[in-house]
């Protein structure tokens, strides 16, 4: 029900205002689109104003608070990338804490500690290949990261077992048309990471 409706609702038990024609109907219309306007105005407000719910101008906002906006594919991604790097604090370096933030270059990141002393490995398991907008994120990272810590980027590509579950054939791999950069992240979807090591 918009505004008019409601005022006229309001209005008619009392018996004395005109509410179907003429100027107090045309005042109520008037009143209640003005009112409707209002009314859409606070609910985008009220979207915007929370992180889970914001959808532009609120995302905007929040993103120019920080030194570094996210790479998210989808609006989801981004705010959870944006929720990541607002979780940031001062006590933020453990490694469970360290692989919750990650999320704030906007793509899985996972972090383990490397081979040697102060040397870490990071992977994107949703991703073979290096991940497209990859040098945005590895600023984020290296931001969040401890700056004492080396830094190993690791990345996984399809291996010949993967391919060869795929397809039966040369030929209908040939039949796809692909690239050989593609063909290097032809994966599937739902792999894990073991699949990945």
């Amino acid at each position: 029900m918009n505004n008019g409706a409601h005022l006229r609702d309001l209005l008619r038990p009392l018996g004395v205002y005109r509410l179907e024609g003429g100027v107090g109907a045309g005042e109520l219309a008037g009143i209640g689109e003005a009112l409707d306007r209002c009314q859409e105005e606070l609910e985008r407000v009220e979207r915007e104003m929370l992180l889970t719910t914001a959808q532009d101008r609120g995302l905007e906002a929040i993103e120019s608070l920080l030194a570094r906006r996210p790479v998210a594919a989808s609006l989801e991604r981004r705010r959870a990338a944006l929720a990541a790097l607002l979780r940031i604090g001062g006590d933020s370096f453990t490694l469970a804490a360290i692989n919750d933030e990650l999320a704030g270059c906007g793509l899985h990141a996972v972090v383990n500690e490397g081979d040697g002393p102060g040397m870490v490995e990071v992977r994107f398991p949703e991703v073979p290949g290096i991940p497209e907008g990859f040098a945005e994120m590895r600023a984020i990272i290296e931001d969040i990261l401890p700056c004492h810590l080396g830094i190993e980027y690791v990345y996984w590509y399809a291996t010949w077992a993967i391919l060869e579950e795929r397809f039966a054939t040369w030929g209908g791999l040939e039949a796809g048309g692909y690239t050989w950069g593609q063909v290097e992240k032809l994966v599937k979807a739902d792999m894990t990471e073991e699949d990945e090591a």
